[in-house]
């Protein structure tokens, strides 16, 4: 690859490693290398989370080396990686984490438990010269609290708190919080499966339940935030109908497509999307607030003979919650 190390063999090779590098062998300093602060680029690189945004490698380094001292023993394991680009446009990736810890130091979770931990995030990020310099992170933030025994509404009237209440405290990432990026994605083509994915996912939250029966294999598997696994078509309606039915009037948003396609790997799909409006219906978030509300997503997908075998859904429970708790008190 034009630019890269000649290390990397390919994207997903340099990803792979470099999350490794980071994290496992401990060279929390390598980011500086790794995350653009402004000589290849003109913006040092935006690292997006439901939590909010940060920019630039000093920022990344700090929440690395919080994380780390929370998880001493965390893994991650890289499940996938799904990719588009080339050298001229550069490269884009999003790579599905699936990390262990163990619970073992008071700090953001409360006071330690020692359980096992086994939790997913998705990094989406734009590479180029050896940098990435654009990332959208989610994490399933309702897994890891949901183990350690702390209901994900509960987590986040205390971080509200302990950020000093609902006037002081941090506003998640939300529809007037600025983007600031030059990140363009690569071209695509006409027909793809991330493109397939995306008419999908469109089709049901407008309502269109055939599309699932058409388009879903009968033995689906499908991975919810919060860490539950369902299985069959029925849990993916069952799942995107009770989204929808918490914020019945919503703008949903395709925000990216990416895709993986090649003769001896099944097609793959990754869609970051977005769900904003008022949290005007009863379902998985309570009773209606009326509080404005922003869900930022990405989802993987892989297909199948007979349609889509496995999905994985990734948002942020804990921060819909401080959305809602911040608005209502």
């Amino acid at each position: 690859m034009k630019g890269f190390d000649n290390q990397f063999k390919d994207l997903p090779d340099f990803i792979l490693k470099i999350t490794y590098q980071i994290w496992e062998n401990n060279d929390v300093e390598s980011i500086k290398k790794y995350y653009a602060d402004t000589p290849e680029v003109s913006l040092a690189t935006p690292t997006r989370s439901p939590s909010g945004v940060i920019y630039g490698a000093e920022p990344v380094i700090e929440g690395t080396l919080a994380s780390k001292k929370l998880f001493p023993d965390r893994t991650l394991l890289g499940e996938d990686v799904i990719w588009i680009g080339n050298d001229e446009e550069g490269y884009f990736s999003s790579h599905r984490i699936l990390s262990t810890a163990t619970h073992n130091q008071d700090g953001l979770y409360g006071k330690a438990t020692g359980k096992k931990l086994v939790y997913r995030g998705i990094a989406d990020c734009a590479c180029k010269n050896n940098q990435v310099y654009d990332e959208w992170l989610v994490r399933d933030q309702g897994a890891i609290v949901r183990q350690i025994g702390i209901d994900p509404k509960k987590f986040a009237y205390n971080l509200i708190m302990e950020e000093g209440g609902t006037d002081k405290a941090e506003q998640p990432f939300n529809n007037n919080t600025p983007i600031h990026s030059i990140y363009n994605p690569p071209s695509l083509p006409e027909t793809n499966a991330g493109k397939t994915y995306s008419n999908i996912l469109s089709s049901i939250m407008n309502g269109e339940k055939n599309v699932i029966e058409e388009n879903y294999d009968r033995a689906i598997q499908q991975y919810q935030p919060g860490g539950f696994i369902k299985y069959g078509r029925e849990e993916v309606l069952n799942f995107w109908s009770n989204l929808k039915s918490s914020f019945p009037n919503s703008e949903f948003k395709i925000e990216h497509i990416s895709f993986t396609e090649n003769s001896n790997n099944p097609k793959k799909a990754a869609i970051r999307w977005s769900l904003s409006g008022k949290h005007s219906g009863a379902g998985i978030f309570g009773t209606p607030s009326e509080a404005d509300v922003y869900v930022m997503g990405i989802n993987h997908a892989e297909f199948g003979s007979r349609g889509i075998k496995n999905e994985w859904i990734l948002f942020d429970e804990t921060m819909i919650w401080k959305q809602i708790l911040m608005q209502t008190g």
